[in-house]
């Protein structure tokens, strides 16, 4: 691959702070009252919910400049969450909630889905060791 960009953060554990090399991104780190902690902070999989959703929309917006489809009002939500994996440790999976408009309920909806699941880099970089569900809302 041949990079056009790359983004740099550092992070110290989850109690913590995450820092990006610009300071965009300046966030205090907490486990999640879920898993323990005081949630007094953001966290991996909150982090890893908005960059999916963001790029997810994203893409959705190429294939519709791409196929002539209105996309300007669907929205993505990106749900990550986190269990017990069967080797001792901690798996991600993931459902993306897509909100369309009207004209792209049913098959043209499944359809740009699809082929967005199938473009988007952060669906390319989770096929196969995380589950992602598409769920048209």
């Amino acid at each position: 691959m041949d990079a056009i960009y790359t983004a740099v953060a550092t992070a110290n554990g989850r109690e913590g702070r995450a820092v990006s090399s610009d300071g965009q991104v300046d966030l205090p780190l907490a486990h999640p009252a879920a898993l323990g902690g005081n949630g007094q902070g953001t966290n991996p999989e909150q982090l890893f919910a908005a960059g999916f959703a963001a790029c997810f929309a994203s893409a959705m917006g190429a294939i519709g400049r791409q196929e002539k489809i209105d996309v300007k009002d669907a929205s993505i939500t990106a749900e990550v969450s986190i269990g017990k994996d069967t080797d001792g440790g901690f798996g991600l999976a993931v459902v993306l909630r897509a909100e369309l408009p009207d004209h792209l309920q049913g098959d043209a909806g499944r359809d740009l889905l699809e082929k967005t699941h199938a473009y988007c880099p952060y669906s390319k970089a989770t096929r196969g060791n995380i589950d992602v569900e598409l769920v048209i809302e």
